[in-house]
C-alpha cells in the first residue's frame, strides 16, 4: 500500500495512537536548510567519546547513537518519538480497529511516569476499573518511573491470555493499588447506538477509525427505523474518546455539516497546510444535537467537537477537553525503523488552535452524577505534558457497567440525561420561534 503526501498529514495520535503509510517519500523540507552548528557537533562527539573510554561499562555504539536520537526527540514534544522496526510495522493496529494488549490509552506525565488518558471501552482495562488520570508505578516489578513511553506500551502489549500487574496511584486513594489484568485480543467497539425515548437518539463513538462514520450512519439509520423513520435530536458521546485517524474525525463531522471549513492544518512545509470541507448532506436533517465530552476527549474528538461548536450546529457539554491539537506524521527511515514526528496543528473553523487550551463546553457540567466516576480533578490534559506544543471488526459489549447502560442509559448517566433535557428545551424553544 502507497500513500500519497496528503494521505501521509491526514494522521493524528495520542499517546499509542499512529498511523501506518507504507513506501511513502519522505517530502524535502519547504526551508533553506541551516549550516550544521559544528561546535555544538563537536561537543557531542566528544561526550560520545568520553562515554566510550571512561562510562563503567562498554556501551554499544548503535545504542548510544538510539539513546541520543531519543533525547532528541523527547526534547520536542511528548507525541514525537523513535519507532524502531517491530513497533514501525505494528504501528497501524489501532486504526484497523484490533489489536492485543490491555486497551488503554497512556502518555508520559511530568514527572516520568506513565498516566492513564483513558480506557477503551468494554476492554481489559475498562473492566478492571482503570480510570482517566490514574498514574501507572510499576509494570509487573519493573519501576515506570523513567522509561519510555513506547517501551511501556511494549511492556503492556503481550500474548492474549497472559497477565500484567499494574501498580497504581490514584488521587483520593491511601496507598497504591495493585491491579491484575489478563491481555486480551482488543475489539474496538467503536460506534454504538440507541433509542432514549421518543424520537431522541444516544451515539458513542468510543474512538476514530477509517470507517468510524460509515458505522455511525448504519447506527443512525437503525435507531431511526425504531423512532419511525425519523428523529428529533441526538446526543454523541465523546467522552473518553482519545481520538484516532484525521480522515475519521472528518468524515464524522461531515454526517452533520452541510457546508464550510472543519478542521484546517498548519506547519512549515506545504504538505502540511491542508484544509477539509463539508459536503452538503446533513445525516439528521438539522435535529438538535448535543455532543458529551471532558477532559478524556482528545486529538480527533476535540477536531468533532470544535467544528460543530464552531458551525453552531451542536451544544457542547460537559468539562474541558484534553487539547491536544497537533498532528503526528510517520517518516520511515532507511534502516526500517521510523520516526513519528509532530509537523502541524490543527484549527477550527472559527481558526482557534486547541493546542493546550481543550474545547471549553457551552453548558459546563462539573462533577455532578448520579454514581461516583472518581476524582475529575486528576484528569490529565495536553498543558500538563512536558514540552507541550504552546500555542501558534468485531463488534463487543462493553464490559462492567456499561453494558447493562445500554437499557436506560439516560438513568444511569447523569450528563446523558441532562443532554437529553437540552434537546428537548431547544425543540421547545424551536416551536415557539416558529
Amino acid at each position: 500500500m502507497k500513500c500519497s503526501r496528503v494521505q501521509l498529514h491526514r494522521a493524528l495520535s495520542l499517546g499509542v495512537l499512529s498511523v501506518l503509510c507504507i513506501g511513502i517519500s519522505v517530502p524535502a523540507q519547504a526551508d533553506t536548510p541551516e549550516s550544521l552548528p559544528m561546535e555544538d557537533l563537536k561537543v557531542f562527539s566528544e561526550i560520545f567519546g568520553k562515554i566510550k573510554s571512561d562510562y563503567v561499562e562498554r556501551v554499544d555504539d548503535g545504542e548510544l547513537l538510539k539513546n541520543a536520537v531519543r533525547g532528541m526527540l523527547n526534547g520536542l514534544d511528548p507525541h514525537s518519538t523513535y519507532l524502531e522496526p517491530e513497533a514501525y510495522r505494528e504501528v497501524n493496529i489501532d486504526t484497523r480497529g484490533e489489536f492485543g494488549g490491555l486497551g488503554i490509552e497512556v502518555t508520559l506525565d511530568d514527572n516520568g511516569l506513565i498516566r492513564v488518558v483513558t480506557p477503551i471501552d468494554g476492554t481489559p482495562a475498562d473492566r478492571a476499573g482503570i480510570l482517566p488520570g490514574d498514574l501507572i508505578v510499576r509494570l509487573d516489578e519493573a519501576p515506570v518511573k523513567g522509561m519510555a513511553l513506547d517501551e511501556a506500551v511494549n511492556r503492556m502489549r503481550g500474548k492474549p491470555g497472559t497477565t500484567i500487574d499494574l501498580t497504581i496511584a490514584r488521587k483520593g486513594a491511601p496507598k497504591p493499588i495493585r491491579i491484575t489484568i489478563e491481555r486480551a485480543v482488543i475489539h474496538i467497539d467503536s460506534v454504538w447506538a440507541q433509542l432514549l425515548e421518543g424520537h431522541y437518539a444516544y451515539a458513542r463513538v468510543a474512538q476514530f477509525q477509517s470507517g468510524t462514520a460509515a458505522s455511525l450512519r448504519r447506527e443512525l439509520t437503525r435507531v431511526k427505523k425504531e423512532a419511525g423513520g425519523t428523529l428529533d435530536g441526538l446526543v454523541l458521546d465523546l467522552r473518553n474518546n482519545p481520538g484516532g485517524v484525521l480522515d475519521g474525525a472528518v468524515d464524522v463531522s461531515d454526517v452533520f455539516l452541510r457546508q464550510g471549513v472543519i478542521v484546517s492544518t498548519r506547519g512549515r512545509t506545504e504538505d502540511s497546510r491542508i484544509t477539509f470541507n463539508a459536503t452538503p448532506k446533513d445525516y439528521l436533517g438539522g435535529a438538535a444535537m448535543v455532543v458529551l465530552v471532558n477532559g478524556g476527549s482528545a486529538s480527533a474528538a476535540e477536531i468533532v467537537a470544535g467544528a460543530l461548536q464552531d458551525h453552531d450546529r451542536a451544544v457542547i457539554l460537559g468539562t474541558k477537553t484534553f487539547g491536544k491539537g497537533s498532528v503526528q506524521t510517520i517518516l520511515p527511515m532507511h534502516n526500517g525503523a521510523a520516526l513519528k514526528l509532530t509537523t502541524a496543528r490543527y484549527y477550527t473553523p472559527n481558526d482557534r488552535s486547541i493546542q493546550a487550551r481543550g474545547i471549553v463546553p457551552d453548558v459546563l457540567t462539573g462533577d455532578l452524577a448520579f454514581a461516583d466516576p472518581g476524582d475529575a480533578s486528576v484528569a490529565l490534559r495536553e498543558a500538563n505534558l512536558v514540552g507541550h506544543l504552546g500555542q501558534e471488526a468485531t463488534v463487543e459489549e462493553p464490559g462492567g457497567n456499561a453494558k447493562a447502560s445500554r437499557t436506560r442509559r439516560q438513568d444511569s448517566d447523569y450528563e446523558v440525561r441532562a443532554a437529553l433535557n437540552l434537546l428537548k428545551g431547544i425543540n421547545i424553544a424551536r416551536r415557539y420561534a416558529d
